[in-house]
Order: C-alpha cells, then structure tokens, then sequence
C-alpha cells in the first residue's frame, strides 16, 4: 500500500483501497495490532465513521489468532468456573457470526463420551441443559444423549464406553475471519498495513505521535486523537515499549498446541473428551480428510514469536484421544502441528486452564487528553463484541460517534439469501458448470459471494492459470495478492488458505518460487 509517499506493499485493486479522508487531517483511531480484536476494532470504528488505521508488525492474523481450535463456542468449560456472562454473550455471538459469515462459520455436532472418573452424568446434563438456553439458541439442534453401543458415533469408541452427549458448537476459518474484518475495515475507509511496526508513540498537542516502521525499514509519522492497543501477547510491550506507560494489568500467556493428523471415524462429528486433568480435547474433522487435536494449556515464558510445540504435548494429546478411541495414534501418524500463546487476562488464578478467558480494558488517558485503550484477554469468539465494548469506552472521545452496527452487516463474501451456503454453493457451481465441483466448494468457502471477483472472466480451468498442486491455481494466488495483502507464500498457505496441508514439499518449494518472483 502506498501511503503519503512511503512505499508500504501493494494497493488491492478494486473499491477496497480507496480513502476518503484528507491525508493531512490526523487519524482519529490508530489500531496497533492485526490480529482478530484488532481488526474486528478498526471495522467497528470505521463503519461508525472514524478514521482508522491499522497496523501490523507481520501478517494479519499471525500470531494467536490463525493458531487457535477453530472454533466458535460458549465454552461449555466454562461454566464450571462460573463464567455464566462469558458463556452466555459467547452463545449468542455463535447465532450471530453464522448470519454475518455463513461461508466461513458452519454448525459442527460434538460428541461427548460420559466418563464417570472426570464428571458424573447429572453435572454433563446440567451443563449441557444450560449451554442449550443460555443464549437463545436459534438455528442450532439442541443437545441429546447416544447410546455408543448403538448410535454410529460410537463406532470409533472403545466398548468401555456405553454413554455420550451430543451438543452443537460451531467451526471457524479463524484466520479467514481476521481478513474478512480487515477487508470491511478497509471498505469503510480504514487504511490497512501490515508487516508495519509501531516502533514509538507519544503525546503532543493532543494527539498521538506515532512513529511506524515499514518493511524496507523507512520511518513515517503519522497522528491520531487515540490508539487501540490490541497487540495480543505483545500488548505489554506496546504499553511500556512503544508508549513509554505504565499498566496495573497484565496478560497471562498460555500455550496451546494442535496436532493434524488422518482423520480415523467416518461421519462429519467432532469429540470432545475428558481427560484424567479435568481438562477437555477437542478431536474435529478438518480439510475434509484430516483431523485437529488440541490443545493444551502451558504456561509460557518466552517470546510469543518463538513458541513451538514439544514432546510432552504430544504425548499429552495422544494419550488423551488413545483413552478413548479404538483407533491408536502414534507419534508417526503427526501429519503437522502449530503452537499459538493466548493473551490471558491475568486474574491471578493457580491453574491455567481456570484463567478466565473474558476481556478486561485498560484506558489511559483523562478527558481531553489522547487515550490508549489497551485489551487484555478475550477469545475469537466474542471478537465482535469486544470491538463494540471497545469503541464505547471510546466514546467519551468521540462524541458523534455512530450506533453499533456490526450485528446485522454480512462481513465480505457472506451475502448470501437466509445465510444459506449450500444453495449458495449449488447456485455457483451452476453458474460456473466448467468448474471441477471441489475446487467450487474450496473457492465458496474462502471467499463467500466473493468468489465471483475471483472468477470473473474465467470459462474454463486453463483460465485458472498454472496449478501448483492440490486446489492451488495461479488465478487464486493472484487474487490474494491483489486483494488480501497476501506477501509471501507462507501468507497464502497457510493463513488465507490451508493449501500447504495437501501439497508435497517440493510443490511448496516451487510455490514460493514463484511467489517470490510475482510482481
């Protein structure tokens, strides 16, 4: 993106890259941060007619927020610890985000085998009753008991299981929603930069001087009336590093790790299990043949960017679906894993997996004087919600701020009649009858409605341009360039798409290749 002169990357091309706001006028929200509080910030703000930039010191959605279960749920944990308003704003926020984006958020049924060592039966249906009515539960089926003996789901079940509960949650292409904020952020007249550091903040003449780093390393000031520091696990960093303040709170960093392995059930369910800690593991289908496992809950010391997953969470994982599951998995059957650190508010809790996963904010700065507000905690969940809790702390500052609005608009591509994907699927693949009906179905998931931009003009799959393997053709790649900020081949495999887990690592390699050489 090029920005007063200084050369931040390309400018997507179509209506996402236009402004319509002097560029010598302040900005009135900077947004410090990319990931899913973030961008779900700088698309309330904008849509409420602020100014906003937002900055990313790597890719959209990098770090915690692409490294997550991939799930939207209440928390059905939760409820144990008594975090009776979290779970219900969660539940209601599930109806929600699958009217917004039906293409990327879809009901998946989890399957919970009753196991008498970790929780009676009485506690689970209670649990499971109050998951059910909490938050108004509209489009999803409720919850109900199997018999593992008889009901399909108890197929892949060891004997010694007879009982189980089934109950809906729903699935998320996280890092595909962090985008999807961007991009609305960004047609609502927000400037967006990635891999742009903010390198140092101050105050003067009221406003925030903002210092920010591009890629090729050149400076630019710009200011803004205030700063939304939703830097995630650097969140401390941006408050101490950046603006030279001081915070009572802190973030607690926590450690989750996810192995992908085959998936080894037939049906579309997903299970959750007990394990002998009293902590749960998610086991979902996921890129139609494959599974995720995780994830576990560690704390972490160490630089954010530097977690890694080790053997003992590996063990930890296998042996908690080993318990359950008649088919064994071994160290060999890890396909790929990833490590993400949840930014925990920190509430001073003994046990990890007890810090609560609500959000708390931090507003520094008097009446007439430039605020931070910095966001500790908070899940993706409830990203939306935050964004609006946000932007009304804001508002003391902004006294012509618009309405909330974000609850009844459809993020980029989910425009679709009743939120219906499969008609919408079966109307594109009408549409583009040329089309192999995978690649239809990967292109409707991704990108909603906005997978007719990305075929515009294309009447047969050699218009698709070069294919580099799997579903990955040259027309999609180009499309992430031009429209997602996508830089480098990591950015298009693994956090736009998942076209790394189906390609050979010689097609990977020759991808990048070829990404590196695009203009």
């Amino acid at each position: 993106m090029v920005c007063k002169g200084i050369a931040f990357g390309r400018v997507p091309k179509g209506h996402w890259g236009r402004s319509p706001w002097p560029l010598t006028s302040p900005y009135d929200l900077l947004v410090i941060g990319g990931g899913i509080n973030g961008a779900g910030i700088a698309r309330d703000a904008a849509g409420r007619g602020l100014r906003v930039l937002l900055c990313e010191k790597g890719d959209l959605g990098e770090g915690t927020s692409s490294r997550s279960g991939k799930l939207i749920h209440g928390g059905l944990r939760y409820l144990e610890y008594y975090e009776f308003r979290l779970v219900r704003e969660a539940l209601i926020e599930r109806e929600v985000l699958l009217r917004l984006a039906p293409h990327i958020v879809w009901p998946m049924r989890f399957v919970l085998p009753h196991s008498a060592e970790q929780r009676p039966a009485w506690m689970i249906r209670l649990g499971l009753f109050l998951y059910d009515h909490l938050g108004g539960r509209e489009r999803l089926p409720p919850t109900r008991r199997l018999d593992l003996r008889r009901d399909p789901e108890g197929d892949a079940i060891k004997p010694e299981f007879h009982t189980a509960f089934a109950y809906s949650d729903c699935w998320v292409e996280d890092s595909r929603l962090v985008l999807l904020n961007a991009l609305d952020a960004q047609h609502h007249g927000a400037e967006v930069l990635v891999r742009t550091a903010a390198a140092l903040a101050r105050r003067q003449d009221g406003l925030w001087h903002v210092t920010l780093r591009a890629p090729d390393g050149g400076l630019r000031e710009v200011r803004a009336k205030a700063l939304a520091n939703a830097a995630g696990p650097w969140v401390e960093q941006v408050i101490r590093g950046v603006a030279g303040l001081n915070s009572a709170r802190k973030v607690r960093l926590v450690k989750g790790s996810h192995l992908i392995v085959r998936k080894f059930w037939s049906g579309p369910q997903a299970y959750l299990f007990q394990n002998d800690d009293k902590r749960v593991i998610f086991v979902n289908p996921y890129e139609d043949d494959l599974c995720l496992i995780g994830t576990t809950d560690i704390p972490f010391d160490g630089a954010a960017e530097d977690v890694a997953i080790d053997q003992r969470e590996r063990d930890y994982l296998l042996r908690a679906v080993n318990r359950y599951t008649r088919h064994q998995l071994a160290d060999a059957d890890i396909l790929e894993h990833f490590s993400g650190v949840r930014p925990l508010y920190d509430d001073a809790a003994a046990n990890p997996s007890a810090v609560t996963r609500d959000y708390v904010f931090d507003i520094e700065g008097a009446q007439g004087q430039a605020p931070m507000l910095s966001v500790f905690g908070g899940k993706i969940t409830t990203y939306r919600k935050l964004a609006e809790h946000a932007m009304d702390k804001l508002s003391p500052w902004f006294p012509t701020l618009r309405p909330a609005w974000t609850a009844e608009r459809a993020l980029p591509g989910g425009e679709m009649e009743g939120a219906d994907f499969p008609a919408y699927l079966a109307g594109l693949c009408a549409r583009f009858a040329w089309l192999d009906p995978a690649l239809a179905r990967h292109y409707a998931r991704l990108y909603g409605t906005r997978a007719e931009a990305l075929l515009e003009g294309a009447g047969a799959m050699a218009d698709l341009g070069r294919h580099f393997g799997g579903k990955l053709y040259e027309r999609e790649a180009d499309f992430l360039i031009r429209t997602e900020w996508a830089r480098a081949a990591e950015d298009v495999l693994e956090r736009r798409t998942k076209h790394y887990l189906h390609l050979t690592p010689a097609e990977r390699a020759d991808f990048a290749a070829w990404m590196a050489r695009a203009p």
